[in-house]
């Protein structure tokens, strides 16, 4: 099955409803912009924004004043049966990953486990940093690790890491940090870093937030309702994540699980005040030439999450990209506000880029 294409400015034209308003016996959904619009209408410009794009599928939640007002499944789990998406089915969560692992991280936190500004070498040495980065790599916390200032690559692909900075001085991506911060977590609870690190992942977030099917590593229910991930309009068919639980990139959820962990950020659930303003604090300040400051606003992380400001407050947001799953959270905490989306496909920022021009609320 393949969707039928059409002009992307039929859909911008279709799409723009700034001075709609929400119909009788329809969910009120408001924007950033304070302008509301129906879920029924809402509904039909999503699909028709998902054909345009060629898009298959759609897990999506927004919230208004700290409230699930809308969430949806739109589309199928697999372009070549049709098999349509449902409330349960899964996604691969890439990067939106890392926003859990960092509450999950400030649990462990608050039970007096790991120490934020404690070097990291003193709970796990690092068995691949090579000789020249020795002295810069015991600087390394993991505040850091949260808020990408360790020098670190994004992945070091088996190679010794070369550290490219003094860690707490400037901005580098790092999944590779993450997994250094999850191994250390995994030796705090004894678990090591695979299953076993994931229940403990589950008895500490999952549960008490009620997110029924968002893990870490695989199981027999991620494997009966995963939806397939998409390439260039194809399926990739890519093995399940196993038992590795990948800090960085592995959870598989959905937007109606995962709003229920937006809204325990904005409602400040599950940690005390003070873990929370960390979290929301700005740990590391991009600099004044930083593309991703010069393109799109951001102006610097947190822990777990970036930054930009907005004339409501400010957004705390993540993308995620494992390719054939891609996905977008964002929260503005002082307005109660989030959405967040996850897609079976290679083409969530045309999705996300047109989604932006719907009266510019979200």
């Amino acid at each position: 099955m393949k969707y039928i294409k059409s002009k992307i400015i039929t859909g911008l034209l279709f799409l723009c409803f700034c001075s709609a308003f929400a119909q009788n016996g329809s969910q009120k959904i408001k924007g950033l912009n304070d302008k509301t619009i129906s879920s029924t209408i809402l509904d039909a410009r999503l699909t028709h924004l998902m054909d345009s794009l060629d898009m298959p599928g759609l897990s999506i939640a927004i919230i208004n004043d700290a409230k699930i007002v809308y969430h949806r499944a739109l589309g199928v789990a697999n372009v070549d049966t049709g098999e349509p998406l449902t409330e349960e089915s899964l996604f691969e969560a890439a990067s939106l990953s890392k926003p859990v692992f960092a509450y999950f991280t400030m649990k462990m936190v608050q039970k007096g486990l790991l120490d934020l500004d404690k070097p990291m070498y003193e709970y796990l040495p690092h068995p691949g940093i090579d000789s020249a980065s020795q002295e810069w790599y015991k600087l390394i916390t993991p505040r850091m690790i949260l808020s990408h200032s360790t020098g670190f690559p994004n992945w070091s692909n088996d190679q010794l890491i070369t550290i490219s900075y003094k860690p707490g001085t400037n901005f580098s991506y790092s999944g590779e940090a993450y997994q250094y911060l999850a191994a250390v977590i995994g030796q705090l609870n004894e678990v090591g870093w695979e299953d076993g690190l994931n229940q403990v992942y589950l008895d500490e977030v999952a549960v008490p937030l009620g997110l029924q099917h968002s893990s870490f590593t695989g199981n027999d229910y991620i494997k009966t309702h995963k939806a397939m991930g998409h390439e260039k309009g194809a399926i990739t068919d890519k093995e399940l994540f196993g038992k590795s639980f990948g800090a960085a990139y592995s959870l598989h959820s959905n937007a109606k699980d995962y709003a229920k962990f937006l809204l325990a950020l904005i409602k400040e659930e599950g940690l005390e005040e003070k873990y929370f303003k960390e979290m929301f604090k700005e740990h590391n300040h991009f600099k004044e030439d930083n593309p991703i400051k010069l393109q799109i606003g951001q102006t610097g992380w947190g822990l777990g999450m970036a930054q930009k400001p907005h004339q409501k407050g400010m957004m705390h947001m993540h993308t995620g990209n494992n390719h054939d799953f891609q996905s977008y959270c964002m929260i503005i905490p002082e307005e109660e506000y989030g959405i967040v989306f996850f897609t079976n496909s290679d083409n969530m920022q045309g999705f996300l880029e047109n989604f932006k021009l719907l009266g510019k609320q979200f």
